[in-house]
């Protein structure tokens, strides 16, 4: 947390970009939040009212931990929403940012009685790592704000049954390639569910091994990111770098 918050607003708005481009994102909806620096409990958040591609850093929202803006701002916060982000930000110190998205295949497999399997590397990530909560409704009632945090339990991403996932990063790159993986390990998955052949699964311990290496960062792997992140923003600076306004 040695980033400034202007360093933090370029870094989120990169974020919703790479959301929109990867298609991702759920029109208006869905949110993304980073924590800033110091005592306050702030956080910057999403300008309720505009796609991910129109993002800027200058368009974020500072808000409190109830979602109340903190200045003046030409859009209102989704303070419902921010029901679940709160949640995961006041109970656990490491999720610096939280990552809130319905995208297809994430969708599909929550509505999965066996949930995200490990058909694909991609998945190994999240093997024995995933929490889950079961569908409530809209997000607006704050006592379910409990239930998630012990849902979410000491794991990075939480898949929300008939809903989406959720992922806390420790950075934003972080958060945005636990989405980025995942979205990727259910497509694949949903692809070869409806191959119709008998799914060919790793033993559980080659699985475990797998996980470890990527959440243990062993050998050169490096935290989810950190090598990403570069090419991501030379990426979006090539598509339209009007993000970092």
């Amino acid at each position: 947390m040695n980033q400034s918050e202007q360093q933090l607003r370029v870094q989120l708005a990169a974020c919703y970009r790479l959301i929109a481009h990867f298609k991702m994102d759920d029109l208006i909806y869905n949110h993304i939040s980073v924590r800033l620096p110091g005592p306050e409990h702030h956080f910057l958040i999403n300008p309720y009212g505009l796609f991910f591609s129109e993002v800027t850093a200058s368009s974020l929202i500072k808000i409190d931990l109830e979602g109340n803006a903190l200045e003046p701002s030409d859009y209102e916060v989704n303070r419902a929403g921010f029901v679940i982000h709160s949640a995961i930000h006041a109970a656990r110190e490491d999720a610096i940012c939280v990552l809130h998205t319905h995208s297809d295949a994430a969708t599909a497999v929550s509505a999965l009685e066996e949930g995200l399997q490990p058909v694909s590397q991609f998945a190994m990530h999240f093997w024995n790592r995933l929490g889950y909560h079961a569908y409530e409704g809209v997000a607006l009632d704050t006592d379910e704000r409990a239930r998630l945090v012990r849902d979410l339990g000491p794991h990075q991403v939480m898949v929300l049954r008939n809903h989406g996932i959720l992922a806390a990063g420790r950075t934003i790159p972080e958060a945005f390639m636990l989405a980025y993986y995942f979205e990727r390990a259910a497509r694949i998955q949903l692809m070869a569910q409806g191959s119709g052949s008998q799914l060919l699964l790793p033993p559980e311990a080659v699985s475990e091994k797998a996980a470890r290496q990527f959440n243990q960062c062993e050998g050169d792997i490096r935290l989810r990111g950190e090598r990403e992140w570069p090419a991501f923003i030379r990426l979006l600076d090539n598509l339209d770098p009007s993000y970092r306004q």
